[in-house]
């Protein structure tokens, strides 16, 4: 798929088909996320893969009652930052580099046609909380987001104009 086409279809998938996503698939997704630029260099991201249903349920369960869309996916992520690989002289970076991470996980998967959703979790320390609990997840590392893949039931691929020239400003505000 070109790169524009995919930009501009990808949409937010929240049920899926009852078929898996083959692991070559899902190594090309995670590697697309590992791809991504991080503030010098530090790649802070670890994610925590699964497409094990009753461990999707458990994310689902911590995340909130919007992360649904995991109970019925063919697999999940888990983008946490790693606070021992921060940038040091701005650690509040890794924050960026995992919003990269997965919007290239998202962009990988649309191409591979495969869909997602992307299901947030920081800042909400609820959740943070909740998922690093669960997961006994060490104490440097922070649940960032969750996103649910899997075969649209619905696949839409039309593309979508969402420009809106209201929110660009050229040389002055």
């Amino acid at each position: 798929m070109d790169t524009l086409d995919c930009i501009f279809s990808r949409h937010s998938v929240r049920k899926f088909k009852d078929k898996e996503v083959p692991d070559s698939d899902i190594h090309t997704i995670l590697q697309a996320a590992m791809s991504g630029p991080s503030a010098v260099n530090c790649r802070p991201w670890q994610f925590l893969v699964t497409k094990r249903k009753d461990v999707l349920e458990r994310m689902a369960k911590a995340n909130g009652p919007y992360a649904t869309p995991l109970t019925h996916a063919a697999f999940g992520v888990m983008v946490a930052g790693d606070l021992s690989k921060a940038y040091s002289n701005a650690p509040d970076y890794w924050q960026t580099d995992c919003s990269i991470a997965a919007q290239n996980m998202i962009l990988a998967a649309q191409a591979l046609g495969v869909g997602s959703v992307w299901l947030g979790t920081f800042p909400e320390q609820e959740r943070v909380q909740a998922l690093k609990e669960e997961f006994n997840l060490p104490e440097n590392i922070v649940p960032h987001s969750l996103i649910a893949f899997g075969y649209p039931i619905d696949n839409d691929n039309h593309q979508r104009d969402l420009f809106e020239s209201d929110k660009v400003h050229v040389d002055k505000w």
